[in-house]
């Protein structure tokens, strides 16, 4: 079973902005559950002066309650009181034309729901044109907003046969009339129509879960990137990068884990 979700909106601030702002959204205080963000590669091509990114996020998250319901106990094993999952994040951004595009998606509990996010920065394109007394036209461009294009999709695989089902039933099918016979009894009896149906209306609800879920995370994701856009306008990058302390001494208090290695570093005693 397969579901999409499209949105899109505007922000109101120039590309360069917004493209620099999605690097440092995190740590912000509308997203307090992401734990840290590390750059897995990160490379410049200078022919198409593009800028390839992929970068992991660690954040704190659990399924939601009403999927674990639904599941059968000890599905996950030990997995479900990590507390913990991990995103893997892909950019590429062309500055020169005036675009970004990005592609999430979740590494952990992909055999009961996988979300893959993918989203579009882009300058606006010409929209109108103004006509001047002297009855000369010129284009207008609203430079200083950007156009975001989110497309979400939701595929739940819950119930499905996996590899090593595809594997059994690829041995079976080589086996000889006489062996296929003598096995038949051994095989597990195929699933009727009231299993099938039980499969797929589990996956349908697994997935309207994840959309509900996902549109209210769309929503703190404006709100976090609209806090560090304000910082960049009011204070420029000293201003984001304080507000990054403070939301990071927020979420761990004064003495948090990167400030004693922030210390460390430069070589300064913890205080007795």
């Amino acid at each position: 079973m397969v579901k999409f979700y499209e949105s899109s909106f505007n922000y109101e601030y120039p590309f360069p902005a917004v493209s620099l702002a999605y690097f440092l959204r995190y740590p912000n205080p509308y997203a307090k559950h992401v734990l840290s963000t590390d750059v897995i590669d990160r490379r410049f091509d200078s022919d198409s002066q593009r800028l390839y990114t992929t970068r992991l996020h660690l954040k704190r998250s659990k399924l939601p309650p009403a999927v674990l319901k639904l599941l059968p106990k000890g599905i996950l094993g030990s997995n479900s009181d990590t507390g913990q999952s991990y995103i893997l994040e892909k950019s590429v951004v062309d500055v020169k034309e005036g675009w970004m595009t990005t592609e999430t998606r979740n590494l952990e509990w992909t055999g009961i729901l996988s979300v893959v996010e993918k989203q579009a920065y882009r300058r606006p394109v010409q929209e109108t044109s103004l006509k001047h007394p002297s009855g000369e036209t010129s284009d207008i461009r609203h430079r200083g907003t950007t156009e975001v294009t989110t497309s979400t999709t939701f595929v739940s695989r819950f119930g499905q046969g996996g590899p090593r089902t595809a594997r059994k039933k690829g041995e079976a099918g080589s086996r000889t009339s006489d062996t296929a016979g003598d096995k038949a009894d051994d095989l597990p009896p195929k699933r009727g129509l009231l299993s099938s149906w039980s499969t797929s209306s589990l996956q349908r609800t697994i997935e309207a879960i994840g959309m509900r879920r996902t549109r209210e995370a769309l929503l703190k994701s404006k709100d976090g990137m609209n806090v560090v856009l304000g910082r960049l306008r009011s204070g420029g990058l000293v201003e984001v990068l304080e507000g990054m302390r403070r939301d990071r001494e927020a979420m761990y208090g004064p003495d948090c884990p990167w400030k004693r290695t922030w210390k460390k570093g430069r070589g300064i005693e913890d205080d007795e």
